[in-house]
């Protein structure tokens, strides 16, 4: 019988064969992009603040003594703000007091969703690849976790044979929309099949749309405006991504007003509250000019497409993603079918690193992605610029 935490390391793929504890493919490569002076194109965080109004009311906020705990579901003020955002950008009319809770980042809302809504019998569907820590927090819930493959070069799912991987032991479905790491977003066609068959196995929707403001050309779609959704749809975003704020560790989950208490039930026991003084300068950006979201947009599109170019002149073939922070490539082009080996060699190489895709998949899904790579392109312009001039060199290197 395995220990919880042994279930969530092997959840997040930390868990070796013989049963020993594996560091996390992100601390091994930014230690290896540390020790050879490399650009760490791996772990997805921006190396730039985001505005400097945010930061003004943080500042104050703490000098105000805004210092306590915030109450366990998040101020009102930030709630109400969450609901003005989903009102305004998609229609979604939500009751603050009841069906919107503040979270300790996505990251804690994804842990307290599952660990409420799933359990011992019951399986979690996700699309794979898939981001980490989906993977830990299914174990640790002890359900088991089934995957639909997302397929090169689109990266979407194959509709035809989507409902295989559904059962009526089918609990959750987990979105992240966009999604990391592929960058994929997924039209109506493909929301509504996820929907239709959520109905038809009565599961659970938990949909993660942090990177909803950061997307180039396609609208984003959340999936509760979806007919038949709402009453079955929980809803995450943050202020890390859309603000370049990670740190602070806000997020938010929101939905009908029974599975949000169900989440925050876990919720108040993971953390109970976090980033008081935090809580009220996100308030004000939420309620920011739409163009602070468009303009947002625009210049992480600029960045994607630099590094982009700098992709495709080092031999690879490159995947542009429609959103999120991330570009996939594909080494196969360059006769290299071990992207995860090649990545443990690109820090020293030529000073970049990069995270291998397998690392977000099971061992089959890691089989199919065994050539990607994955780029983080949220970086000021020089240093994606410098990146760009050091990527082509490498098929030099490589000979």
């Amino acid at each position: 019988m395995s220990t919880p935490w042994q279930r969530t390391a092997r959840g997040a793929n930390l868990m070796g064969p013989d049963g020993s504890l594996g560091v996390t493919i992100f601390e091994e490569i930014t230690t290896l992009a540390n020790a050879h002076g490399a650009i760490n194109l791996g772990q997805g965080f921006p190396d730039e603040d985001g505005p400097a109004e945010l930061s003004r009311l943080a500042q104050e906020a703490i000098a105000a003594g805004q210092n306590q705990y915030a109450p366990g579901k998040g101020i009102l003020d930030l709630r109400r703000a969450v609901a003005e955002h989903q009102e305004r950008f998609y229609g979604i009319t939500l009751d603050p007091e009841s069906e919107v809770i503040i979270t300790t980042g996505a990251t804690e809302a994804i842990a307290a969703a599952v660990l409420a809504l799933t359990g011992p019998g019951d399986e979690v569907l996700t699309f794979e690849p898939f981001y980490d820590s989906y993977g830990a927090m299914i174990a640790l819930s002890g359900a088991k976790h089934t995957t639909a493959a997302l397929l090169a070069p689109d990266f979407m799912p194959d509709l035809s044979t989507l409902e295989n991987s559904f059962s009526p032991r089918t609990k959750m479905v987990i979105l992240n929309n966009p999604h990391n790491p592929t960058g994929a977003m997924f039209p109506e066609t493909v929301l509504a099949e996820v929907v239709r068959l959520a109905i038809k196995y009565d599961a659970i929707i938990l949909t993660d749309e942090v990177y909803e403001h950061l997307t180039f050309g396609p609208r984003h779609i959340p999936v509760a405006t979806l007919p038949g959704a709402a009453d079955r749809t929980l809803t995450i975003s943050s202020a890390g991504k859309t603000f370049s704020f990670t740190g602070w560790k806000i997020g938010w989950l929101s939905g009908p007003a029974e599975l949000v208490a169900a989440a925050r039930t876990v919720k108040q026991f993971l953390s109970y509250s976090s980033g008081t003084p935090f809580q009220g300068a996100i308030a004000a950006g939420l309620r920011m000019d739409t163009s602070y979201f468009t303009d947002a947009a625009a210049t992480l599109a600029r960045k994607r497409d630099i590094l982009g170019e700098g992709l495709r002149a080092a031999g690879f073939d490159v995947y542009l993603p429609q959103g999120t922070y991330f570009i996939n490539a594909d080494t196969a082009r360059m006769g290299i079918t071990d992207a995860t080996a090649l990545a443990r060699r690109l820090p020293e190489l030529i000073g970049v690193a990069a995270i291998p895709v397998p690392v977000f998949c099971h061992p089959e899904g890691a089989a199919r992605t065994r050539s990607l790579l994955r780029f983080a392109f949220c970086k000021q312009v020089p240093l994606l610029e410098e990146a760009a001039g050091r990527l082509s060199t490498l098929q030099d290197k490589l000979s």
